[in-house]
């Protein structure tokens, strides 16, 4: 059975890289465009690990983290932030509010699959 990846991402382009790149990878990829509609996807899906953007649009990607840790149903997924926010003091700020990773944006499609393979593993 292949490991199912959440991806929550309101771009329209980002999203469907990544599903494009990860289901080619044989990942079962699962995709919400808001926060709100993640964190219920989590809930009902339970995947294997989450992609998070930041810049949402109503309940931002750390307040949606913080919901995710708050619920016992999903305080165990590892959540990764899947940002252009790549400043050192960004990347400091995301570890400090809980995220498991980091990928930045620009994404690279050549690493991205290797990247979610090795957050998966941990």
């Amino acid at each position: 059975m292949s490991a199912t990846v959440l991806v929550v991402e309101d771009n329209a382009l980002n999203l469907k890289l990544v599903r494009d790149v990860l289901g080619r990878a044989g990942y079962r990829v699962i995709e919400a465009d808001d926060a709100e509609r993640g964190i219920a996807l989590a809930r009902d899906e339970a995947p294997d690990l989450i992609l998070m953007d930041i810049q949402l649009p109503g309940i931002d990607g750390v307040q949606a983290l913080g919901r995710l840790r708050a619920d016992e149903a999903t305080a165990r997924i590892p959540v990764v932030a899947l940002t252009a926010l790549a400043m050192k003091e960004d990347r400091e700020r995301f570890a400090a509010a809980g995220f498991d990773g980091y990928i930045e944006k620009p994404l690279s499609v050549p690493s991205l699959a290797g990247q979610v393979e090795a957050l998966i593993r941990r």
